[in-house]
């Protein structure tokens, strides 16, 4: 499939494998999701899927919303979301994605939002060394020089300081689908993904297979 699908994570476990290693694994409740809106390069510009996920209450949700998700079905969606594809006439308006679009043993690209930490120092958010502990130090966690005064006389953009931290988009790439259940519109995947237990993810087919890296910062 070419398309994507919409999940929940509810958290970490783990599996045996058949030499009887255990296996980290996350599990994924994905879809089913519903496709809202179809693209195309004559009327837009370009060609693209919307699909929606998590049924929501009608008064948590505007007019126009109504509006946009009635052209597709009768229940209103939480989350909307947009996959570029080829040729966007090959999908069928309202039609449904769920986990059976999926198959063991391929790779997916997962993404969401990383757990927000708040307001973190120097040695947690960048893993700075803490200064000396000794009898009259008053330099334990503090950041020290942060560049001289005359030349440049300003502190460079980057620079890497106390601050928020969390809470931003990451990828995880290429991780191998181990089981899949679809009478609980479950994925089972291996490794961990972004986000604390309930947080949205996007799960989509990975575009180099094989690669397991995070993008994404702090």
């Amino acid at each position: 499939m070419s398309l994507g699908i919409l999940g929940k994570k509810l958290g970490m476990s783990q599996l045996f494998d058949d030499q009887g290693r255990a296996v980290p694994v996350t599990l994924i409740e994905a879809g089913p999701c519903r496709i809202t809106q179809l693209k195309s390069a004559d009327t837009d510009g370009y060609s693209s899927v919307q699909i929606g996920f998590q049924l929501i209450r009608e008064k948590l949700i505007n007019k126009p919303s109504k509006g946009h998700l009635a052209k597709s079905g009768n229940d209103l969606l939480r989350h909307l979301r947009e996959y570029r594809v080829e040729n966007s006439s090959e999908f069928e308006l309202g039609a449904s994605i769920t986990v059976d679009d999926f198959e063991k043993g391929q790779k997916v690209d997962v993404s969401g939002d990383t757990m927000g930490r708040g307001f973190a120092g120097y040695q947690k958010r960048h893993g700075f060394s803490r200064g000396p502990m000794s009898h009259g130090s008053k330099n334990h966690r503090l950041p020290g020089s942060i560049g001289a005064g005359t030349t440049p006389g300003r502190v460079y953009p980057g620079k890497r300081m106390a601050g928020r931290m969390g809470g931003k988009k990451v990828t995880t790439r290429g991780l191998e689908i181990l089981k899949i259940d679809t009478n609980h519109n479950l994925l089972v995947v291996k490794g961990s993904v972004p986000g604390k237990p309930g947080s949205l993810l996007n799960i989509r087919p990975a575009n180099r297979v094989g690669v397991s890296t995070q993008q994404g910062g702090k």
